[in-house]
């Protein structure tokens, strides 16, 4: 079997190929790829058997890199750190993937599936996840007062959200920061339904981001920009169990 793998952090990618070479010899890693682009270009080239597919990447993220694919008949296998968001969407239409760091017989396990799926009918569930996701932005759009009008936003877009007095700093994914006309507090009320946590009297977290807790007497959040968000003590236990119900 044929593979490539699309994940923008070098250790990851290396640490995948050994792994194959090591538990799948039967599967040849034909590219390892940067960015999605990279991939995109990859998969046009080699039609590969399947494509390891990291979701959280800067400027093409893993479901804008399927967006993007005209070929789409091979297995597809997610490698990804656990995000909400990412794996409910990824489960809805019975898509495979592997939480990082990579396990190897979560590993052995996937590319057995893939293989034993091979000869089967080419299946339609990278375009129902697609189409999924399409849905979910659709109903998922806040329109936001600013200083020079409504900022049209989907909550996916937000990466974290800081109070300013009577205004609230958004941080977006495309690394910008606007400043909105509303306190936290009502920020929190419109976006709480949506993956959102205060984890702090400053702090609203989008949970699909979180890369990492390291603990302390709130702790800290790292979110998947880099940024280092504190966690109050009087909040820690309420975000922890959302932490443990993604």
């Amino acid at each position: 079997m044929t593979a490539i793998i699309v994940d923008d952090e070098k250790h990851c990618r290396d640490v995948l190929a050994l792994l194959l070479q090591k538990f799948c010899p039967q599967v040849q890693v034909l590219a390892s790829c940067a960015d999605g682009q990279a991939g995109v270009d990859a998969i046009t080239l080699h039609r590969p058997d399947m494509v390891f597919l990291d979701i959280e990447m800067p400027g093409m993220n893993g479901f804008d890199m399927l967006e993007a694919c005209r070929y789409t008949n091979f297995k597809l296998i997610f490698t990804t750190a656990y995000n909400e968001y990412a794996i409910k969407a990824i489960r809805h239409n019975a898509l495979d993937y592997i939480l990082k760091p990579v396990d190897k017989d979560e590993l052995v396990q996937a590319v057995q599936r893939a293989a034993q799926q091979r000869s089967s009918q080419p299946s339609n569930q990278i375009e129902g996840l697609i189409e999924y996701l399409n849905r979910q932005k659709a109903g998922d759009r806040i329109a936001l007062p600013t200083l020079e009008g409504l900022q049209i936003l989907q909550s996916e877009d937000i990466y974290y959200c800081e109070s300013e007095g009577g205004y609230t700093r958004f941080f977006l994914n495309n690394g910008k920061v606007s400043l909105i006309s509303k306190t936290l507090k009502e920020v929190e009320e419109v976006l709480e339904s949506k993956g959102f946590c205060r984890i702090h009297n400053s702090y609203l977290i989008n949970l699909r981001y979180v890369q990492k807790y390291i603990r302390g007497d709130g702790g800290e959040v790292i979110m998947a920009n880099g940024s280092n968000i504190p966690v109050s003590r009087n909040k820690k236990q309420d975000f922890l169990n959302l932490l443990e119900k993604i």
